[in-house]
């Protein structure tokens, strides 16, 4: 029987109507149906699906053209080749695991397009609100390496591609930024006057690594810890109540402290990745409960009642708030005193 006296969890996203604020971010988790029906067994409000990227639909089609469009090969090698009405593209199988999952789960479906060129956005958009995605996550991301590649020419890119992709679909389409902006406020307005529903903050890239006995370049995916959730909780704080985009915090929630502290810096909701790809599903079973224990001994009556409590918004001047608290910590630290300088 439910506890008519626990804290009401749901949260609107995106326009969505969620039972809760957690929501598992894109991992390969999402590729099978059974880890996604584990997940919302567990408590999931919404699933984000792992990225298709365009570069591996693009190679799809011109294997297609090479093989078997244009075959410039003998004729007795192409008679091993598969036959083009049972090769299944990872697009086609992107879509159908839409399909699949819009079935299946009562949750929303949130498709994840990881792309960078007009074209790209919005065909593969197009087909995926087709096959059923409650909403778009637009996961852009263009290393600037280039030192004649300025930041406004940048951010024009992201928008760009935004408003086509808009032209073409009604579902709402959310972008995942990275933390390199100069000025991310100001970004944040334009995409909501470009047709944007949201951002996520912030994607977490991985970082080479060299190795010292190969001296070599080590390419590995390095799990999150909960500092690593510090960085987005603070320009979350920043930006609650000075845009009228949904926020969602990710990167670096583990446990309940670190959802609630998201939640209270004004998230609307709050992904998960890593902690469910080191201990299962269970995790968000477990940041739930010490969510709804947390909120009813402090009688939080909601997370609508704590969403955004200790954010920035009641200042005037966020950067002036921000400041301020940098200087702060700086007067506040003090050298362990086992330490000789």
């Amino acid at each position: 029987m439910a506890d008519l006296n626990a804290p009401d969890l749901r949260t609107t996203y995106l326009g969505l109507a969620l039972k809760n604020p957690i929501v598992p971010s894109s991992t390969p988790l999402s590729r099978t149906l059974d880890p996604v029906l584990r997940l919302e067994d567990a408590g999931a409000a919404a699933i984000v699906m792992h990225s298709l990227f365009e570069e591996d639909v693009v190679n799809d089609e011109r294997m297609l053209d090479r093989f078997l469009i244009h075959p410039d090969t003998f004729g007795e090698a192409a008679g091993h080749l598969p036959a083009k009405a049972g090769y299944q593209s990872k697009l086609d199988a992107y879509l159908k695991q839409i399909e699949t999952l819009k079935a299946r789960l009562s949750i929303p479906v949130i498709a994840s397009l990881n792309g960078s060129s007009l074209s790209g956005w919005v065909e593969l958009g197009r087909e995926m609100q087709a096959a059923g995605a409650d909403a778009l996550e637009l996961n852009a991301w263009y290393m600037a390496g280039d030192p004649s590649f300025c930041g406004d020419e940048l951010e024009e890119r992201y928008l760009a591609l935004l408003r086509e992709l808009k032209t073409v679909v009604s579902i709402p389409v959310t972008m995942k930024l990275s933390p390199f902006f100069s000025a991310l406020p100001n970004f944040v307005a334009r995409i909501e006057g470009a047709g944007g529903a949201g951002v996520s903050l912030f994607n977490r890239f991985f970082q080479p690594d060299i190795d010292l006995d190969s001296l070599k370049v080590v390419d590995r995916v390095q799990l999150s810890t909960s500092a690593d959730g510090l960085l987005t909780m603070r320009w979350i704080a920043l930006l609650h109540g000075h845009t009228g985009l949904s926020l969602a915090a990710t990167g670096g929630v583990h446990r309940a402290e670190d959802a609630l502290k998201m939640l209270l810096a004004g998230a609307d909701v709050v992904h998960m990745a890593s902690a469910v790809l080191k201990n299962g599903p269970q995790a968000i079973t477990e940041v739930l409960a010490g969510m709804t224990r947390w909120m009813s001994e402090r009688e939080y009556a909601s997370v609508a009642q704590l969403k955004g409590s200790m954010s920035s918004r009641k200042f005037a001047d966020p950067s002036a708030f921000a400041r301020a608290a940098y200087l702060n910590a700086i007067d506040s630290f003090t050298p362990p005193p086992a330490v000789r300088y």
